[in-house]
């Protein structure tokens, strides 16, 4: 009788770890708006914040490791398109090392384009807040900070323009 009364505890308990399991969203999901992130500034002397978004632009938020391929294609495009994001926010947020992150910047030239932000998050905060598993992963917000959409890996440029299109209007 001890064992039977044990092993149906045992199958409830794990009954409910699973049930649990299923109802953990990540945190954008629950919170669908720009995320209060600090990032550090390339010249150390500061950080980013929801504050300083421009007001009338949809942002685009790029989590990056600047030693993958992906996002050094992906950035190399959007480069190569800067026109097409003229109403758009680029925030290039990483948390790899700011060595690492200020040669990145150097290398694509970044620091010339006003609308394009690169910053280190130096709490980590970003990809638990997007439960990241690939980079890059693109956030996309419409001009009122609201999320739009996410994905993960490289878009390519159209794909990426569609998705401000499509829920803006």
């Amino acid at each position: 009788m001890k064992k039977c009364c044990l092993v149906l505890s045992g199958l409830f308990i794990t009954m409910t770890l699973f049930a649990q399991a299923d109802s953990i969203q990540a945190p954008f999901k629950r919170f669908p708006s720009y995320p209060p992130v600090k990032l550090l500034l390339p010249d150390s002397s500061g950080y980013y914040t929801k504050a300083d978004l421009p007001k009338k632009k949809s942002v685009l938020v790029m989590l990056f490791n600047p030693d993958c391929g992906h996002c050094q294609l992906e950035t190399e495009q959007l480069i190569a398109n800067i026109d097409a994001f003229k109403d758009v926010q680029v925030v290039m947020a990483t948390n790899t090392n700011f060595a690492a992150m200020k040669e990145f910047r150097v290398k694509y030239g970044l620091e010339k384009f006003d609308n394009i932000i690169v910053g280190q998050d130096t709490h980590y905060f970003l990809p638990v807040f997007y439960a990241v598993h690939n980079f890059p992963f693109l956030a996309f917000y419409n001009k009122n900070k609201e999320l739009l959409s996410v994905f993960e890996g490289s878009l390519p440029i159209p794909a990426m323009l569609e998705r401000f299109k499509a829920k803006t209007k």
